[in-house]
């Protein structure tokens, strides 16, 4: 008698479950972005994640402002007056320019010691051309700002083409430049520039006009709302997690405080100052370059592995010479505002504790000074402290030496952190 065995052997056989198809698979969607959904419970406990994790972001800055605005107030009554306030809004304009174009470079985990002397030459180029040869002033500081991102992207030129360290590169054009700009300025080495040119105007003409300072801080507002409104929207239809819409006005109610009280101080003086103007669209504009193109996360990918980044495709040479040269822009800036401050291009121009302020701007605010973290927002944060506590001691008649010692200090204390804020991200395994 035969057995057929055929349907045995299949009923005894397993049936494996086909694997879902490539377009039914389920998406797995970062933990992260959840918080969105789960509104200020959802940020609270990311907080405290980011806490444990070392991630301070720009928790200490923001203290340290305060415990300095606190202190220097009970000490003196008109560090908080319009006047003093916005004198402080306008001098820090110059090492702020500056520390937004080093900020770049500290991203790499690089550093860049000729902007000071960079600085000097911009503002040496624009006098000698306006003032001595008669140039048009727009054309001399065209050129200026011209020569400052040659100079960059020669010093990025050395460094990502021929090899040669960062350090070195731009320490030795620290001293060449130094000595280019006392060269050009001749024997006399001071040329007075017209304090309603361009130049001048950088930092001495204010918006007179109340509509001026509140109308920016409505066009804040605004620009901060709707993209951040209509882009949740189109994430909450795409189905894709987005904030709650109370999220969102409290957030903006928050910066409306901010924009229209640092509006109201303004108008208070002499109105809304060209310099905080120009400088906060620069923030702005900077901000936007590296958060939101390609070319920002090509610098963010660069300072975080260079191998990595060379064999996902980045162009590592091209990338390191760019921000070199957005490093020399932004010090050419910087000395153009310096210039304006003092209505003249002189020998002292670049030298002294600009340097140091550039850097410790961009580090106090909250830039690491190993690579891959920072924003340029952090260079307003750290030329806020540095100014504050300049003016600060100002006030008191402190000396000197003193306020080098206090910054130091400060400068100090940030780096500290930082280190123990990334053993501790490491630990944590964040970084």
């Amino acid at each position: 008698m035969s057995i057929d065995k055929t349907d045995n052997a299949q009923a005894d056989t397993p049936v494996e479950t086909p694997a879902p198809a490539a377009g039914a698979s389920v998406a797995e969607v970062d933990p992260r972005l959840l918080v969105r959904e789960q509104g200020f419970a959802g940020y609270i406990s990311e907080f405290k994640r980011k806490i444990k994790g070392g991630d301070l972001g720009a928790i200490p800055v923001v203290i340290g402002l305060i415990v300095i605005c606190a202190i220097f107030q009970s000490l003196n009554s008109a560090f908080l007056g319009a006047e003093n306030l916005n004198n402080i809004f306008v001098a820090m304009v110059a090492t702020g320019m500056m520390s937004v174009g080093i900020i770049f470079v500290l991203l790499l985990g690089e550093i860049d010691l000729s902007v000071g002397s960079v600085s000097g030459v911009s503002s040496a180029i624009t006098a000698v051309l306006s003032v001595t040869h008669g140039m048009n002033e727009w054309l001399a500081v065209l050129i200026s700002l011209l020569a400052g991102a040659a100079i960059g992207a020669l010093h990025g030129f050395f460094f990502a083409k021929v090899g040669a360290p960062a350090f070195a590169v731009t320490l030795a054009g620290l001293l060449f430049w130094l000595g280019f700009m006392l060269q050009i300025l001749g024997s006399n080495g001071t040329i007075n520039i017209d304090g309603d040119g361009v130049v001048g105007h950088l930092t001495g003409y204010y918006f007179s006009d109340v509509a001026a300072a509140y109308g920016l801080a409505v066009v804040a507002v605004a620009a901060y709302f709707v993209p951040t409104f209509l882009g949740n929207r189109r994430r909450a239809a795409a189905g894709i997690p987005s904030r709650p819409l109370s999220d969102i006005l409290v957030r903006t109610v928050l910066l409306a405080i901010g924009v229209f009280g640092v509006a109201a101080i303004f108008n208070q003086y002499k109105g809304l100052p060209l310099a905080t103007l120009l400088f906060a669209i620069v923030l702005v504009g900077t901000d936007f370059l590296l958060r939101r193109t390609s070319y920002g996360r090509k610098v963010f990918a660069l300072g975080g592995s260079v191998e990595a980044s060379r064999r996902a495709g980045i162009n590592v040479t091209a990338i390191r010479i760019s921000v070199f040269a957005i490093s020399g822009l932004f010090a050419a800036v910087g000395g153009l505002f310096w210039a304006s401050k003092i209505a003249a291009a002189n020998q002292g121009a670049g030298t002294g504790d600009l340097l140091m302020n550039v850097i410790a701007a961009a580090v106090i605010g909250g830039t690491s000074l190993f690579g891959g973290r920072g924003r340029t927002w952090n260079a307003l944060l750290g030329v806020l402290v540095i100014t504050s506590i300049q003016y600060g001691l100002a006030l008191e008649g402190i000396e000197t030496p003193i306020q080098y010692m206090i910054t130091g200090g400060v400068l100090l204390a940030t780096v500290v952190i930082d280190s123990i804020t990334r053993k501790t991200q490491k630990s944590a395994g964040r970084a």
